[in-house]
């Protein structure tokens, strides 16, 4: 299984915003990301920072291509950007994939 990480920032004051829009998240998106293959799909914060993690059950290139042709997550990503600064890859149209530098299972 691969695993996937992302981050982004969120705009000043809008971290609650942020945290009841996820609270809220709409079941047709789930069920994008459920085809996408992606579990345990986990995002953190820190101060207006955040950090998000997913493990992709058909890879991150099945995962990157499904949500890329997903016309609910291009809609979920224009609705978060009035919260949120996403610097998306050009070629993926994902947020750029951090590249791991430590593992222990």
């Amino acid at each position: 299984m691969e695993r996937y990480a992302w981050k982004a920032i969120v705009k000043e004051g809008m971290l609650s915003e942020y945290r009841r829009r996820h609270d809220e998240i709409w079941p047709e998106l789930k069920a994008v990301l459920k085809e996408a293959g992606i579990r345990n799909y986990t995002i953190w914060n820190v101060g207006n920072e955040l950090f998000g993690y997913y493990e992709c059950e058909k890879g991150c290139d099945h995962a990157a291509k499904v949500q890329a042709q997903s016309p609910v997550v291009d809609k979920w990503n224009e609705y978060m950007k009035d919260v949120m600064v996403m610097e998306m890859d050009p070629e993926t149209g994902a947020q750029p994939r951090m590249t791991q530098v430590f593992f222990l299972e």
